[in-house]
């Protein structure tokens, strides 16, 4: 589909207004007669309304497998008939789990509303209907540039909000549609309509026509303007909107990014399956076992604790039991454990964003966390692909040396050899940037003599690229670049005498040798990846028309005219001298066209140019058709120097088993000079190779021992992806060179598919992109080329060098405290919720509970909750500086080792041995045991809390035992986690609770003989003692709660005591079942 903006019919059914007006009345009766004729231009970034908000949280809420598992399970205690736990048990951890996740996604919501808002209320001014817009400072829809207030119709913005960069860039009206200037009445009758692409995400990329007065005239992104961008040094312009509200480029973007999961993550969810698993099979024998005890014994008991209503059939009790188990042991699996987790994951994300280690002072840059849910990953990394220029290096470029007609230029400064050498005086030169120098002296002389090779290369670099000069009122010239390398072309070009003045729409300026030359701009045949080059057709005032090229070595050569082959043999060999220093080179080239192949070939780009379907390829055809038979001029080279402490970092990240390749689009010598800078590559590796085969039998034959390989782009063919990695992993070191930002992605994506490891991506530039989506995790720097590769990372930073304290300190402690986090606290939960288990063998398999609900209800989100999220927060074994220095610490958490299946299986059995003696030495204590009166001192409430306070203390030193760094806050949140159980437990226990919730605080006082048995006084409340309370049970039968049986029951067995019949009969639901069995 295409898409068609017009202008409506009849334009002198609208006034015209004076430009005063436009300013003044800011068009309020137009905006008010026509604004809400045209589409909405609003933005939703938001996803609730005061409305909408419960009803789509929860639903998306419920949409979480544990959140809908608990859900199922209070609709299973609202049943009766298998409900042995009130309700309260599961709504108030779900209730608090949904409320905290509540929380958290309206506070999201309500900036995202509070920033929509703020987007949809700045100020723009509407010309005739919704289509032509008069822009101050922030754009507020995706508009076709029709005319500005500086010269040519030029317009200069800022694109931070699209892609984080903010420097810069021009855009430039159509000269048909800049004539229009300020001229409200010609802006009222455009009548031009575009036909375009639909709406999409690429910002970098725009395809249309215009078509006004029978005429069409090619667009493209120089002419757009996009919402979000922020003019400047501009006093306005105008606009006709192609794109409004939600099509616009800015919410194109804004789609969902993808969701990574973690290893653990993963894990976790098959253990959850397990475990549930687990909870089923448990469910099943202890059904059984009522279903047995049912048929033998339980009509024995029935005129004792009777049913309300006799379920006759054993097996319908069973099935009745089963879920009422399901109910009982659901905490096997706690709703707090997700929970815990995301606090513990937003608490190290913010230990990384407050690290001042990791802050960039030079440029106020902070380490940030994007992605709040990877940390542990961090401790786990065991490839890193990096890319070179930027990530590595700085990304600040000087022009070092270049070759010129077969001869080199340049020399490094190495002051310890040649101490008298002075770099070269550019006094002469008035415009001369201060900052740049250059040692070889014989450049300079060249150019002085009028060498017309000499004058040709640096003219050429001062006409082919893409910078924007900006005169300041002082006189001094700065260069807007949007490439650095361009930015060290152009001011070596001024340097040398040939200085970029000024550019319109048909010409470019430059001061050549103190003169000034016009030049008309005839063409432009930009960069992309796939080029790798760009070109400018220009006339100088001579009347010659001529093209000027500079690109990629392996682009330009097989395009040069035959008879360059002897210059570009020995241009050849001056670029692998560049490069074997580590510069980054360019070749140059030019042509001479005559009038008339010139305007052949035009006719051939225009209408390219105008085509919309398939522009693309139609231009690549015509930019091929004249960049041919080119006569070569030379080459450059720069430099750009490693970043402070790469080579540290990434010795230390090779000690830790971490394997670093490096992603570059540069030459093979240019990558293994930065190779052996980083000290990737030693001089003692045995050898290196060069992996250039085109086909699979060509790769085999390399395949010997190797501890370093170059590998070129070609590698990555289909056919050749195994024999890729093969190669790839049998090397300690590898550099891919010549790739695209594709095939950086592919190389990715081929390790992630094959290894299964841990993969992380951290590059710098919009080149990096793909790459670091693809990666498990993506780190960005923000460096010299903008904020893309930080907006689509994970985590960012300043500086690689940080990338070793992000991983062997942050990550590794992150995945360190996790695991801990992980294996107590489901060793804590057997631990509790098995004891019911082996209750279940001694009250009839009736689904009696051990502890009392409200135990039940806060021992996972008050009694246990905080301790283990100290330890999941602030734990460490060893320093930040220990783990910096002895990088093997790392390993384990590539190899998995501190949580995997093996150590779940270790930790549950611990829970399910805890479990075991938590219930059978107190059950072993008050077996058959009476006080010196010789009264029993053994009931159902001095069991379950015996048992329940012995718990506690179990898991509270086991946590003292499991943790090994002490702060302040972990001794508070043990210690008071006591206090407060302790301080429950008597405030429950009281007359007080019982007269105020008689219902729900049931267990209240304790007979006589309790006191005389000295292990137990401790544990007993200190309300004194209390009589018997007998109280009906659901079914309606009379039994003591506190108290002990009427001697005539004495001598019968009971769940926990045989003195203790006493509460140890539990019901499903309303029917009371039998639990006990003569002696």
């Amino acid at each position: 589909p295409i898409f068609k903006k017009g202008r409506r019919e009849n334009p002198e059914n609208y006034r015209p207004f004076s430009f005063t007006s436009v300013l003044e009345k800011l068009f309020e009766k137009i905006i008010r007669e026509h604004i809400c004729e045209g589409p909405d231009n609003r933005i939703k970034t938001s996803k609730y309304n005061i409305l909408t908000f419960l009803p789509i949280n929860l639903f998306e809420q419920f949409q979480r497998v544990a959140n809908a598992y608990f859900l199922f399970l209070l609709i299973l205690q609202l049943i009766p008939e298998i409900s042995s736990l009130s309700w309260f048990t599961t709504i108030v951890p779900l209730a608090l789990v949904l409320t905290i996740t509540a929380v958290k996604d309206a506070t999201d919501d309500y900036f995202r509303h509070k920033t929509d808002n703020q987007v949809n209320n700045r100020q723009s001014e509407v010309l005739k209907d919704d289509d032509t817009v008069y822009c101050h400072f922030f754009l507020q829809a995706d508009l076709l540039l029709l005319s500005g207030s500086e010269p040519h119709g030029l317009s200069y913005i800022e694109t931070a909000e699209l892609d984080g960069e903010t420097n810069l860039k021009v855009r430039q009206a159509l000269p048909v549609t800049s004539e229009l200037g300020a001229d409200i009445r010609r802006l009222a009758e455009f009548d031009g309509e575009v036909v375009c692409e639909t709406p999409n995400n690429k910002l970098d990329k725009f395809i249309g026509v215009l078509l006004w007065k029978d005429n069409k005239y090619s667009l493209n992104n120089e002419q757009m303007l996009l919402r979000g961008c922020v003019l400047r040094n501009t006093d306005w312009c105008f606009g006709m909107v192609i794109f409004a509200g939600p099509d616009t480029k800015l919410m194109q973007n804004s789609g969902r990014t993808k969701f990574k999961r973690t290893s653990i993550d993963r894990l976790m969810n098959t253990l959850v399956l397990w475990i549930f698993g687990f909870l089923v099979c448990m469910g099943i024998i202890l059904a059984i076992g009522n279903s047995i005890w049912e048929h033998q014994v339980g009509a024995r008991f029935r005129m004792y604790l009777y049913w309300k209503e006799v379920v006759n059939s054993s097996v319908f009790s069973g099935f009745l039991t089963f879920w009422s188990y399901i109910i009982i042991l659901n905490t096997v699996v706690p709703i707090s454990l997700y929970v815990s987790v995301e606090v513990i994951r937003l608490g190290h994300s913010y230990f990384i964003n407050w690290d001042r280690k990791m802050y960039y002072a030079k440029n106020d840059t902070p380490a940030e966390v994007r992605t709040t849910t990877l940390n542990e990953e961090l401790g786990q990394i065991e490839y890193v692909f990096s890319d070179k220029t930027g990530t590595l290096t700085q990304n600040i470029m000087t022009f070092n040396k270049c070759s010129i007609n077969g001869k080199t230029y340049g020399k490094l400064l190495l002051t310890s050899l040649l101490p008298k050498t002075v770099p070269v005086d550019f006094s002469f030169n008035p415009l001369a940037d201060s900052k740049f120098q250059f040692y070889d002296h014989s450049l300079i002389e060249s150019i002085q003599l009028r060498d017309r090779t000499v004058h040709e290369f640096f003219r050429l670099l001062s006409l082919c690229h893409t910078v924007m000069p900006e005169e300041k009122n002082s006189g001094e010239l700065i260069y807007q670049v949007q490439s650095p390398d361009e930015g060290a072309l152009v001011t070596a070009a001024r340097n040398f005498g040939f200085i970029f003045k000024s550019r319109t729409p048909e010409t470019i300026t430059v001061e050549e040798m103190g003169q000034l030359v016009t030049y008309q701009l005839l063409a432009f045949l930009d960069f992309n990846n796939i080029r790798k080059r760009m070109s400018v057709i220009v006339r100088n005032p001579y009347g010659q028309i001529k093209l000027y090229c500079k690109g990629a070595d392996t682009m330009l050569f097989e395009r040069l005219h035959s008879s360059n082959e002897e210059l570009a043999s020995l241009t050849s060999d001056h670029l692998g001298e560049f490069a074997g220093e580590g510069l980054r080179t360019l070749v140059l080239a030019y042509k001479n066209l005559t009038e008339e192949y010139f305007k052949e070939w035009f006719k051939i780009l225009q209408e390219a140019k105008t085509s919309v379907d398939s522009r693309d390829e139609q231009l690549a055809t015509a930019y091929e058709e004249i960049e041919r038979d080119m006569m070569l001029l030379g080459a450059t080279a720069i430099e750009d120097k490693l970043q402070e402490g790469v080579t540290e970092t990434i010795a230390s990240l090779s000690l830790a088993n971490i394997k670093i390749w490096v992603l570059t689009g540069d030459k093979p010598e240019t990558a293994m000079n930065i190779g052996y800078s980083c000290r990737m590559l030693t001089d003692a590796m045995n050898e290196i190779f060069i992996m250039s085969g085109h086909t699979v039998m060509e790769l085999q034959s390399h395949l010997t021992d190797m501890e370093l390989c170059l590998l070129q782009a070609h590698a990555l063919e289909a056919d050749l992806e195994k024999e890729f990695l093969e190669v790839a992993f049998m090397c300690k070191t590898v550099l891919c060179c010549r790739v695209t930002p594709l095939q950086k992605s592919q190389v990715v994506e081929l390790v992630r598919k094959y290894r299964k490891a841990v993969t992380l991506a951290i590059g710098d530039g919009a080149n990096d992109i793909n790459m670091i989506k693809s990666a498990h995790i993506g780190v960005g720097i923000s460096g010299q080329e903008g904020m893309q590769a930080v907006l689509a990372s994970d985590y960012s930073f300043a500086q690689f060098r940080y990338l070793q304290r992000l991983l062997l300190v942050h990550g590794r402690w992150s995945y360190f405290r996790m695991c801990k986090f992980l294996c107590y606290f489901f060793y804590k939960n057997f631990a509790f919720t098995l004891v019911h288990f082996w209750f279940g063998f001694f009250c009839g398999f009736s689904a009696q509970t051990v502890y009392d609900q409200w135990f039940i209800t806060l021992f996972n989100i008050v009694y246990t909750s905080l301790p283990v999220l100290a330890m999941g927060l602030f734990d460490q074994d060893v320093s930040e500086q220990n783990s910096m220095d002895y990088s093997k610490l790392y390993e384990p958490g590539q190899l998995n080792l501190l949580f995997n299946k093996r150590k779940f299986f270790i930790c549950i059995a611990y829970g399910i041995y805890t479990s075991f003696a938590l219930f059978f030495i107190p059950y072993g204590a008050f077996y058959n045991i009476a006080g010196e009166d010789g009264k029993p001192i053994a009931d159902y409430q001095s069991f379950a809390v015996t048992m329940a306070t012995s718990l506690i203390i179990v898991v509270s030193v086991q946590i003292v035992l499991d943790t090994n760094y002490w702060t302040a806050i972990n001794h508070f949140f043990i210690w008071g986690s006591v206090a407060v159980y302790f301080a429950i437990l008597f405030a429950m226990h009281s007359d007080e609770f019982f007269d105020i919730f008689p219902s729900h605080f049931s267990f209240v006082g304790d007979h006589g003989g309790g006191t005389n048995f000295p292990c137990l006084a401790p544990l007993l409340p200190s309300a004194g003692l209390r009589r018997p309370h007998w109280e009906g049970s659901r079914a309606g039968s009379q039994y003591p709660v506190g108290g002990s049986l009427p001697p005539p029951r004495a001598q019968i067995w009971g769940a926990c005591a045989p003195q203790a019949l006493t509460g140890m009969c539990a019901t499903a639901g309303s029917q009371p079942i039998p639990t006990l069995s003569p002696r």
